[in-house]
């Protein structure tokens, strides 16, 4: 579970809902015909942008915002170099049984341990890599196109109610809810816009950014072991995709 998207989201809410009871009841700040126009509307307009398997495919995406396990690249470069050194020893088929829960990097090693060449080997995870990269990004098109739109559907929410209360002036009774549809669409539709499908799409980037970079990692330690390297050579090559502070090699004395 992601505290950091947890916690805001929560907390966000929270202090929306703390500024609504200051004032008055939470009811009023309900509207069915608003709810209808800026949820559901959007929804529409946002499925009219994409294919069905795009859009519904989103909702498994952005759990990715939620809930999210990527090893730690430190771990990544610590198994690359056990893994070079199990080859140096006992060839590329002493890999076969390595355990690697990577699944990208297990693809990677198998691609070895079958005897492909390099190129075969690189353009295969460079595949996988646009693919992957390919899925994250129509995942981040459906909330960027959701964040767009819901502030736009809010405003047609509130010139409908705009319309309704100066067609109902002349009745006191009616303009209440037409007031409240053009106002409560407005509020909607920069809730659903700003805290909910922006904070999404910008979590996911982040979550693209934080796999890749780890299938780059990946990748250039599958080529360093099928090239032969030796493994401290890899481990300091690897070491360049951690932050300066965390580059320092371990040293053993003599």
């Amino acid at each position: 579970m992601d505290l950091a998207t947890l916690i805001g989201i929560i907390g966000a809410f929270a202090f929306i809902v703390m500024a609504m009871l200051q004032g008055g009841e939470l009811g009023s700040f309900y509207d069915t015909p608003s709810v209808l126009i800026v949820i559901a509307g959007s929804l529409c307009v946002v499925l009219m942008k994409f294919n069905m398997g795009q859009f519904f495919g989103a909702t498994k995406i952005a759990m990715k915002a939620f809930m999210f396990k990527l090893e730690k690249p430190e771990e990544l470069i610590e198994k690359a170099v056990e893994m070079a050194d199990a080859a140096r020893k006992g060839g590329f088929l002493a890999l076969e049984e390595a355990e690697v829960n990577n699944s990208f990097f297990r693809k990677g090693i198998d691609l070895l341990v079958d005897g492909h060449d390099a190129e075969v080997v690189r353009d295969n995870l460079n595949k996988d890599i646009d693919e992957t990269t390919e899925r994250h990004l129509r995942g981040m098109a459906v909330f960027r196109a959701m964040a767009d739109v819901a502030p736009a559907m809010g405003m047609i929410g509130t010139l409908i109610g705009l319309v309704a209360m100066l067609k109902n002036m002349d009745d006191p009774k009616a303009i209440g809810p037409a007031m409240a549809v053009a106002l409560l669409t407005t509020l909607y539709g920069a809730v659903l816009a700003n805290m909910v499908a922006t904070p999404i799409a910008d979590k996911l980037a982040l979550r693209m950014n934080e796999e890749m970079l780890n299938r780059r990692l990946i990748l250039d330690a599958v080529m360093g072991i099928q090239a032969g390297l030796n493994p401290r050579v890899i481990e300091g090559m690897l070491k360049n995709y951690l932050a300066e502070s965390k580059r320092q090699v371990k040293t053993t004395d003599d």
